[in-house]
C-alpha cells in the first residue's frame, strides 16, 4: 500500500489489509484526495505568513498554531506507537505552542515543513506495524493503536475545518 500522495509514498508496504486501511485513512486526512474538500495540507497551501498569524480575536487560534498543534501530535502518536521516550519534538513544549511574534515568511514555511516531516515519520511508523495487536492497547495505556492512529487522521480532517473556517473569516 503506498500513498496517494507521490511525496508520501513508503519504501516500505504496508504488511496487510488493516494496516492499508489505517494508511489510506491518515494518508486522505493529510494529503489525498478526499470527497468532502480540502486535506489538512491542502488547507496550507498558498497561506501566507500574515494569513498563518491572523487572529480572529484576542486569545483565538490562529492557522500557524494549529499547524504546530498538528505536527505535535503527529510526533506525539508516533513517539506513543514506537514507545519512544518525550523529547524529540523540534521546539519545546507540548500541545499548544507560541509562535513566533512577529511571523515571518521563512519561519511560516518552517512550520509546514515541520508538519510535513511530522506526517512522514508517523506514516514510516505505521507502515511498519502489523495488524497483530493493534486493537489491543498497548502496556501501561488504555488505548490501543488502531485507535490512536483512526484518532490522528480525525485529528487532521478536523484541523482542516478550522483553518478553512479562518481563511474564509479573514475574507469576510
Amino acid at each position: 500500500m503506498t500513498s496517494t500522495n507521490p511525496k508520501h509514498r513508503s519504501t516500505q508496504p504496508a504488511k496487510d489489509a488493516i494496516v492499508a486501511c489505517l494508511l489510506r485513512m491518515i494518508d486522505e486526512a493529510w494529503s489525498g484526495r478526499s470527497w468532502h474538500g480540502p486535506n489538512l495540507r491542502g488547507s496550507i497551501r498558498r497561506v501566507t505568513a500574515e494569513q498563518a498569524a491572523w487572529r480572529p480575536g484576542p486569545a483565538r487560534r490562529c492557522i500557524a498554531e494549529i499547524v504546530v498543534h498538528a505536527a505535535y501530535w503527529k510526533y506525539a502518536i508516533r513517539r506513543r506507537l514506537r514507545g519512544d521516550k518525550r523529547g524529540s519534538f523540534p521546539l519545546k513544549g507540548s500541545n499548544w505552542f507560541k509562535i513566533a511574534d512577529p511571523l515571518t515568511e521563512q519561519t511560516w514555511r518552517g512550520y509546514t515543513v515541520m508538519l510535513d516531516e511530522q506526517h512522514k515519520l508517523l506514516r514510516e511508523t505505521v507502515a511498519a506495524l502489523s495488524s497483530a495487536g493493534l486493537e489491543r492497547p498497548t502496556p501501561g495505556r488504555k488505548t490501543s493503536p488502531a485507535f490512536l492512529i483512526r484518532g490522528i487522521a480525525l485529528h487532521d480532517v478536523y484541523h482542516t475545518g478550522q483553518i478553512q473556517t479562518l481563511k474564509a473569516l479573514q475574507k469576510a
